[in-house]
């Protein structure tokens, strides 16, 4: 069986502030000055998944009433440093991909 049948994305259903509930597929998890940051995408909800936009949402672990919750970053700067540190990360795994398929 190949990689590809092999994968399964892990899924996180999120609700916004409006109550609207959206399916999202985790890209990368990780640590940044100390907090716990979340890397995700939009799920393939339907067939015309590669025409929509898929703006990479970056997410904050923290505690509310003793429960851990995933909140948007709303401080600029901290956004800033965070994003630039995943997308450093994105583009790294993509070269990767593309150097181990220039050497096959």
């Amino acid at each position: 069986m190949s990689e590809m049948n092999e994968y399964t994305p892990e899924l996180f259903e999120l609700i916004d502030d409006q109550g609207n509930k959206k399916q999202f597929e985790l890209i990368d998890a990780a640590e940044v000055r100390g907090e716990q940051y979340f890397a995700m995408l939009p799920a393939a909800e339907d067939d015309d998944y590669l025409n929509a936009d898929c703006d990479l949402v970056i997410l904050k672990s923290i505690e509310e009433d003793g429960e851990e919750i995933l909140a948007s970053i709303d401080d600029d700067d901290e956004f800033e440093v965070v994003s630039a540190f995943f997308l450093e990360r994105i583009e790294d795994a993509l070269n990767s991909f593309d150097d181990d398929e220039d050497e096959e």
